[in-house]
C-alpha cells in the first residue's frame, strides 16, 4: 500500500502543545537532557569492547567466553528495541522513559560489583533491557516537543550523541582500563545516571493527551499481545547472537549457528504475518506499509551498517597495518566526532529550506566519496590523511541522520511517535550489527583469497620474488629473508581485504541514492498535509 494511496486517521499536528513533554520548561532543555542518557547508553555498546580482555582476566574466563558481555547486551537491547513503542504508550513516556535511565544505571553499577561472568552477564541483559528503551523514548519526545520547522536542529542536538558516542567508546574504555580498570567503565554511568534522573523528574511533563490516552487504554483493558513478544524475544534475540558469532564460530559451518538462523527466520517471518493480523500489535509493522516510512527504515538501517562498520574497521586497520597503539587507533577517529558536531546543527538549519530527501541523498554522495577515498589506503599511510578520510565520512553520516530522522515522522497518525520511533531505532541498531558482522567475515575470508593469490608468486620463477629476495639481502633458502617477505605478504593480503570491505561501502552508497526518491516531497520547515 503506498503512501498515496493509503488513507491513514489525520496526521498530527506537532508542536501544539498537546503532545509536548516540554510543560512550561524550554523544549531545548528538554533536548538536553534526554540527550545525556542517550549519550550513556550508546557509549556502553562500544565502551566495553577494549576492556574484554582485562575482563577475561579478571574473572578467569577465557576470551569467547569474555564476547558474551558483549552479545548479551546487544540481545537484551534488539529485544527490547521494538517494543519500547507499545510500552510507553501503555505505562507513560515520561515515566518508561525514567524507569530505563533507573534501570540501566543501577544495573551498569552492578556490572561494576560482579564477581564472576556469570553475574557480569545477567547484569548486562538487565542493562541492554533498560537501555533499548531510550533511544526511542527520546526521539519520540523531540518529535512531539518540537514543531516541523525546528524539528531538524532537535534531531541535530540529539544526533550528536548517537553518532559521537560509539566514536569515543573504545578511546574512553581503552583509557579508562588502561588507567584504572575496568570496573571503572561501568562505574562511570552512576553519576550520569543520576544526573539524567534529577533533570528528567524536574524537566519533563507528561502531556494531557498523553495521560488521557493512557487513561483510556487501561479503563478499555490493557490486552498485551504475548505471542508478538514471544516472536520479537524469540526472533531478534537469536538473529543477534547469529550476527554477534558467526564469524566466531565459521558460520554455517556451526551447528548451533545454522540453529540460530532457523529459528530467527521462522520467527520473524511469523511474527511479521501475527503483527500485520493485529489489532494492537506490540510492534506496529502496519506502519511499514508507508513507502516513506519503509524507506526511512532501510536507510536508517544503512546509516547503522555504514557508520558501525567502519567505526570498528578503521581503528582495526591502523593497530594491525600501521602498528598504532590503542590510544592512538582511537585517536583516528576522534576528528570524526568533532565533525558531526560541527556538521549537525548546519544540517538541522538546511531543513528549514532545503527538502529532507536532498539533503539524505547528498549525504549517501559524501559517503560514497569517502569510501571510495578509502579504498586508495596503502601500508604506509599517515595518520592525517587516515583522519581527514574519517572527518569526510562523519560528516556524510550528519546529512543522513538529522535529515532521515525528521522525514521518518511526516504523516503519522496521532500517537504513533511512539511506535516509529521503535522501528527506526531498531534498523540503525540492527544495521550496525549488521554492518560489524559483515565486515569482520569479510576481512577473514578475503585475506585467505588474497594470501593465496600473493603466495603462489612466491616462486624461483616470479622476478618480484627474486627482486624481493635481493632487496633483503637474502637467496631462495634464507629463512630470514623469507620470514620477512612472508609478513609482508600477509600484511599486504589484510590490506587488500580491507580495502575490499571500502568498496563494498562505496557500492551500497551509491545505490542508495536513488532510494531517496521514495521519500515524501514535503515543504521544508511545515507539517505535511495527510496523504
Amino acid at each position: 500500500m503506498s503512501d498515496q494511496t493509503a488513507k491513514p486517521p489525520k496526521p498530527a499536528e506537532q508542536g501544539d502543545g498537546s503532545r509536548s513533554l516540554a510543560g512550561g520548561h524550554n523544549p531545548w532543555l528538554v533536548a538536553l537532557v534526554v540527550s545525556i542518557a542517550t549519550f550513556m547508553e550508546v557509549l556502553d555498546t562500544s565502551i566495553a569492547n577494549v576492556a574484554l580482555q582485562h575482563i577475561a582476566g579478571s574473572l578467569a574466563a577465557s576470551p569467547d567466553e569474555a564476547t558474551w558481555v558483549l552479545t548479551s547486551y546487544l540481545v537484551s537491547n534488539a529485544v527490547v528495541l521494538p517494543i519500547s513503542g507499545w510500552l510507553a504508550t501503555v505505562f507513560g513516556r515520561k515515566r518508561f522513559y525514567m524507569s530505563c535511565v533507573a534501570l540501566f544505571t543501577a544495573s551498569s553499577v552492578a556490572c561494576g560489583f560482579a564477581p564472576s561472568l556469570t553475574w557480569l552477564i545477567i547484569f548486562r541483559v538487565l542493562q541492554g533491557a533498560g537501555g533499548g528503551g531510550l533511544a526511542p523514548s527520546e526521539q519520540s519526545m523531540l518529535a512531539d516537543t518540537f514543531p516541523p520547522d525546528k524539528r531538524g536542529m532537535a534531531f541535530a542536538l540529539y544526533g550528536v550523541a548517537v553518532v559521537v558516542a560509539p566514536a569515543v567508546g573504545p578511546t574512553l574504555g581503552g583509557w579508562i582500563t588502561d588507567n584504572y580498570s575496568w570496573h571503572w567503565i561501568f562505574f562511570i554511568n552512576l553519576p550520569v545516571g543520576l544526573v539524567s534522573l534529577l533533570l528528567s523528574h524536574f524537566v519533563l511533563t507528561e502531556p494531557p493527551a498523553e495521560k488521557h490516552q493512557r487513561e483510556r487504554l487501561w479503563r478499555r483493558g490493557v490486552h498485551v499481545d504475548y505471542v508478538g513478544f514471544g516472536l520479537v524475544a524469540l526472533g531478534l534475540g537469536t538473529l543477534q547472537v547469529l550476527l554477534d558469532k558467526g564469524e566466531q564460530d565459521d558460520w554455517f559451518g556451526s551447528n548451533f549457528i545454522v540453529t540460530m538462523a532457523i529459528i530467527s527466520g521462522v520467527a520473524l517471518v511469523m511474527l511479521v504475518i501475527w503483527e500485520l493480523s493485529r489489532d494492537e500489535p506490540i510492534v506496529d509493522l502496519p506502519l511499514m506499509k508507508r513507502s516513506s516510512f519503509l524507506a526511512s527504515n532501510v536507510m536508517m538501517f544503512a546509516v547503522g551498517f555504514i557508520l558501525f562498520s567502519t567505526t570498528q574497521l578503521l581503528p582495526q586497520l591502523v593497530q594491525e597495518i600501521l602498528g598504532y597503539t590503542a590510544t592512538l587507533a582511537g585517536l583516528v577517529i576522534t576528528p570524526g566526532g568533532f565533525a558531526v558536531m560541527l556538521m549537525m546543527p548546519v544540517v538541522g538549519f538546511l531543513l528549514r529550506t532545503v527538502q529532507p530527501r536532498t539533503l539524505i541523498a547528498f549525504g549517501f554522495i559524501v559517503e560514497a566519496v569517502a569510501m571510495y577515498g578509502m579504498t586508495g589506503f596503502n601500508a604506509q599511510e599517515d595518520f592525517s590523511h587516515v583522519a581527514w578520510a574519517r572527518i569526510l565520512q562523519a560528516a556524510g553520516i550528519a546529512f543522513l541522520f538529522v535529515p532521515i530522522s525528521t522525514v521518518a515522522y511526516v504523516g503519522l497518525p496521532r500517537g504513533k511517535n511512539n511506535d516509529a520511533s521503535a522501528l527506526i531505532n531498531l534498523s540503525r541498531n540492527i544495521g550496525g550489527s549488521f554492518g560489524i558482522s559483515l565486515a569482520q567475515t569479510m576481512l577473514a575470508r578475503r585475506s585467505q583469497f588474497h594470501q593465496s593469490i600473493l603466495v603462489s608468486h612466491l616462486t624461483p620463477y616470479d622476478s618480484a620474488y627474486l627482486d624481493a629476495l635481493d632487496r633483503f639481502g637474502g637467496s631462495i633458502g634464507d629463512p630470514s629473508a623469507n620470514a620477512i617477505i612472508s609478513r609482508l605478504v600477509d600484511q599486504q593480503a589484510r590490506m587488500l581485504s580491507y580495502l575490499d570491505i571500502f568498496h563494498v561501502l562505496f557500492i551500497v552508497s551509491l545505490l542508495l541514492v536513488p532510494l531517496t526518491l521514495v521519500l515524501q516531497k514535503v515543504k521544508p520547515g511545515q507539517a505535511p498535509a495527510g496523504h
